[in-house]
């Protein structure tokens, strides 16, 4: 019984320790780290018909496409805590909505929703990412979602 203790132990120990080791090498998710050029290929983001062709009518979701699709040269250069870049093979917070993914990720929303307040500040690509880095998208109300106009 010691033996199994102490092999669990030891197989708990390298898998913290393993997780500590991964997250260290990359703790911010992918993104561009530029806007895109004239030669890369962007994927659209969805539009509000093929939300609603995907179910998606709740306000978030829809003001999340929306700022998406107004400010996608910026989302192109933000990173995105959901992790979707080491699950989907997402490249930034744009990628998100290229697809149905962003709209059923809360994180994906709030950066979003986010990036598009700190544009119309008039805040940097560079100043919002690191926003986002430290979690200030966690300040947005999903439930009563800023209009992107």
């Amino acid at each position: 019984m010691k033996y199994l203790a102490g092999v669990f132990a030891l197989v708990f120990a390298v898998s913290i320790t393993h997780g500590q080791y991964a997250a260290s090498q990359n703790p911010v998710p992918a993104f561009n780290d530029h806007a895109p050029g004239k030669t890369d290929k962007v994927p659209p983001v969805l539009t509000q018909q093929q939300l609603a062709e995907n179910g998606m009518t709740v306000a978030a979701q829809k003001e999340g496409y929306k700022a998406a699709a107004k400010y996608g040269k910026v989302l192109y250069q933000l990173p995105c805590y959901c992790y979707c870049d080491r699950n989907h093979g997402h490249n930034s917070l744009h990628s998100c909505f290229e697809g149905t993914h962003g709209g059923n990720c809360g994180t994906c929303i709030a950066e979003a929703l986010y990036a598009a307040k700190m544009t119309k500040k008039g805040w940097t690509v560079k100043q919002i990412r690191e926003g986002i880095i430290r979690g200030d998208w966690k300040q947005i109300d999903l439930q009563n979602p800023e209009p992107v106009l």
